[in-house]
């Protein structure tokens, strides 16, 4: 099912197979084409192979607004609390690009409310710098810690009122 899949969408069979169905799925996440996304699901295809990246489907579909491409994949197991090579998961994507249906969708997620990216930011630290108040009081709601730091020493209330430490020049 998959190789028709290839073979339908590059019409060729020169490059690698795998390479090929990785970015078919990731177009498809990325894109929200639900009925390519429902043949990986049908083939069980790994939903949560990442990018050179870390980016997963998920991570993509929720960064580009997919809402209902997010709910097929989430439906279908992929994992919400994956992290890409920065440590960041797919809520803190979707609360940075102001996707927040999709964002209050992944709060409920079964993910640490306060899973920290490789800075120590947490999906808190990314509501209260973007102003996003109806995620960060979700996030409350569910135990996320607000006097946390980051590794600069940022925290929630700071970020709110526009205090950003910013990475110290070398």
């Amino acid at each position: 099912m998959l190789g028709l899949l290839v073979a339908l969408y590059t019409g060729a069979a020169s490059a690698d197979p795998r390479t090929q169905l990785r970015e078919l799925f990731f177009d498809a996440a990325r894109e929200g084409d639900q009925p390519r996304l429902a043949t990986f699901i049908e083939a069980h295809y790994d939903l949560n192979i990442q990018d050179e990246k870390g980016y997963t489907g998920l991570i993509l579909a929720a960064y580009h607004g997919q809402q209902a491409a997010v709910e097929q994949l989430l439906h279908a197991g992929a994992n919400p609390c994956v992290q890409d090579n920065h440590g960041n998961t797919a809520l803190m994507g979707a609360i940075f690009k102001g996707e927040l249906s999709i964002a209050h969708r992944l709060v409920n997620a079964d993910c640490n409310a306060d899973q920290r990216n490789h800075a120590g930011q947490t999906a808190a630290m990314y509501a209260a710098l973007f102003h996003r108040q109806d995620i960060l009081q979700a996030l409350k709601a569910k135990g996320a810690d607000l006097d946390a730091k980051d590794d600069l020493g940022n925290d929630v209330q700071g970020l709110a009122q526009g205090q950003f430490r910013p990475t110290p020049s070398r």
